[in-house]
């Protein structure tokens, strides 16, 4: 099954993007849960200050019980904020909450469908809910796209998770909001699929529709957002252009195959983070900042190494997110 290109939202979507409102906007949000059996309150928002560009596929990365859920259920409408200002689509969500919740689809962690119902009935009720017309009503054209018409009119029990998840992502766009939150969109759902439902996301991002997502497959949001904010401890911790987030981290790794497999690292590499991999070959991590590629391969010849094959590999949205968590824990 090939996902088809999806049509554009029916809100305005143009302009240019250095003078559009920001898709979403958050400035000063608190969220101080109050304390209840034994429990003290927690503030799970600290004052965030927040802003998500038009058009962008946008990562919201944390730790579990970092603020992440909160944050996308103030958006959302289903928790009551504390503190702040929220804006979705240039709606203010206090005194315009209408129209920020019909601009915003939330595709949620929790497989909350009714098992009772088929999925063509989920979605028909999704759209009359939002108060869609049946003349503008697109749900064989979203199962389609799900690659769930052949189960249209199954139960909702008897799908898969997969098919369940690709179930909510469709149930999220009955109303064709501008703005689409998927909350861990891809749990238990198999590599082709993924793939397949990356590829309508990449469709719907290419009219204008703009994408959160959160996950925990680093790769994931490495390879499709264009700027990421990681959240922890309730704090906006770093948001960044992807590149130039993932550049911040002064670690390099470079790969030596020798001729002859080794089975020790050499003692003239023992000031390095040297180690021995599956092959014999030699893998050294380094910080560009202040070690020299040319300096550690002189180290190698030095050791009597003669070298068949040579790579550097770059650090990675994972080893980032790791170093800025940490960090941020101590």
């Amino acid at each position: 099954m090939d996902m088809e290109t999806p049509a554009a939202p029916s809100s305005d979507i143009g302009g240019d993007a250095t003078t559009r409102t920001p898709a979403i906007q958050a400035r000063g949000l608190r969220k101080i849960y109050k304390a209840s059996n034994n429990e003290p309150a927690k503030e799970a928002l600290k004052g965030i200050d927040l802003t998500i560009p038009r058009g962008s596929i946008f990562g919201l990365l944390g730790p579990n019980g970092a603020g992440k859920s909160t944050f996308i259920n103030v958006l959302a409408g289903m928790v009551v904020k504390t503190e702040g200002e929220v804006d979705v689509w240039g709606f203010d969500i206090d005194e315009n909450p209408r129209q920020a919740r019909a601009s915003i689809g939330v595709v949620p962690q929790e497989l909350n469908i009714d098992p009772f119902f088929t999925p063509g009935e989920v979605l028909e009720l999704q759209a009359g809910l939002y108060g869609v017309p049946r003349a503008e009503r697109r749900t064989d054209e979203i199962l389609e796209a799900m690659g769930l018409a052949d189960k249209k009119d199954a139960y909702a029990r008897t799908l898969s998770g997969g098919m369940r998840r690709r179930l909510l992502v469709g149930k999220a766009m009955v109303h064709s909001p501008p703005v689409i939150v998927l909350d861990e969109p891809t749990a238990g759902v198999d590599i082709e699929l993924r793939q397949q439902l990356w590829a309508y996301v990449k469709g719907l991002n290419e009219r204008g529709v703009t994408i959160v997502l959160t996950t925990h497959y680093l790769e994931e949001a490495e390879s499709l957002c264009d700027e990421i904010a990681i959240i922890n401890h309730g704090e906006v911790v770093a948001c960044e252009p992807t590149p130039q987030l993932v550049s911040r981290l002064d670690r390099k790794t470079l790969l030596v195959t020798p001729e002859a497999p080794l089975n020790d690292v050499p003692g003239s590499l023992s000031k390095y983070d040297a180690s021995i991999l599956p092959g014999g070959v030699l893998e050294i991590g380094y910080r560009p900042s202040s070690q020299n590629v040319a300096e550690i391969l002189e180290h190698v010849s030095t050791a009597g190494i003669t070298i068949r094959d040579l790579s550097i590999e770059e650090g990675h949205l994972e080893d980032v997110f790791l170093e800025i968590t940490r960090s941020t824990n101590s």
